[in-house]
């Protein structure tokens, strides 16, 4: 049985592989391996907060003592609904605001993106001690205010439309787990409040072509009752941009690469067992055009049963 299982997860392996080579790819989210039981249905917050004072210009690592330290804070909100034991729809609106420690740049706020996803597991290999799962995950987001795009880095936000879709595959072992996923982000051309601007050339337009993006998401760590802890490895890849200009501010298309690691855990208070709390932190090891930031975050989710006679998962 076991060696039966093992050829069947190498086979999934391999489709994902193949997959992969044919696509330049990008509480509950959308990159991990979790679900909701049909009918059960999850709503909460976050709070994010990100800082950094060291970024890189083009592969040039540096500060900028006109800016000194840039925050990024957020407050979320989430929502997760399963459809199905293997389909989940999730929801959430994040309202962001940013400041700067120095010089005469304001801090901007407001609503950001919201975003729509859909997740589906397919596949679902199980033995005595070992369980395999494949998940592919299809998702949109899109501003809901008119915040200004054009003022990196303390705009909210980059302003366009994201059309993504992810490849997941999860093992487990007792207690102890492995994920990996790719993601495809296609991005739609923005427009700034100007008749034109320079990039590596002159454009006499208002229109910025965005490139589009890949993400993959590594993760190892522990699912128990109560608890799941993890550590990850996050990339984000822009397909194309260009780099910062020397000592210029940031621009929408720029090449913005990043790798970054993370902690993460959720856990289910025994007592309550509807109420889950997360806390998270991460922290950018390398990059191209982005900060050197380290973030953290924590959460607080209610998870009900719509279905009366169904317990939660």
């Amino acid at each position: 049985m076991k060696n039966n299982l093992q050829r069947r997860v190498l086979l999934c392996l391999l489709i994902i592989s193949l997959a992969f080579s044919y696509s330049k790819l990008f509480a509950q989210t959308e990159h991990d391996a979790i679900m909701l039981n049909k009918a059960q249905w999850c709503n909460g917050f976050s709070y994010m907060n990100s800082k950094w004072t060291d970024y890189w210009e083009g592969s040039y690592k540096r500060n900028n003592d006109n800016i000194g330290s840039v925050s990024t804070q957020s407050v979320m909100y989430m929502t997760n609904y399963g459809i199905s034991d293997k389909l989940n729809v999730l929801a959430g609106l994040p309202y962001v605001w940013t400041s700067a420690s120095k010089g005469t740049l304001h801090g901007m706020k407001g609503l950001q993106d919201a975003s729509l996803f859909l997740k589906w597991k397919p596949i679902t290999i199980r033995s005595a001690k070992e369980k395999f799962s494949l998940f592919a995950v299809a998702g949109v987001s899109t501003p809901v205010s008119n915040y200004v795009i054009d003022f990196l880095p303390l705009s909210i936000g980059l302003g366009s439309t994201n059309v993504s879709g992810r490849l997941l595959a999860d093992y487990q072992k007792g207690i102890f787990f492995t994920t990996i996923s790719g993601a495809y982000v296609r991005r739609s051309n923005v427009k700034l409040d100007r008749d034109a601007y320079y990039t590596t050339e002159l454009h006499n337009t208002t229109e910025v072509k965005m490139p589009d993006m890949a993400l993959y998401n590594f993760s190892v760590g522990i699912r128990k009752k109560y608890l799941v802890a993890e550590a990850l490895l996050n990339n984000m890849t822009t397909l194309g941009g260009f780099d910062i200009r020397k000592n210029d501010m940031p621009f929408p298309s720029n090449r913005m690469n990043s790798t970054s690691v993370g902690v993460h855990a959720k856990y289910t208070l025994p007592r309550f067992t509807h109420i889950e709390l997360t806390g998270e932190a991460d922290y950018v090891l390398s990059g191209r055009n982005v900060g050197r930031a380290t973030s953290y975050g924590a959460g607080l989710y209610y998870i009900f049963s719509l279905h009366p006679n169904k317990s939660s998962k």
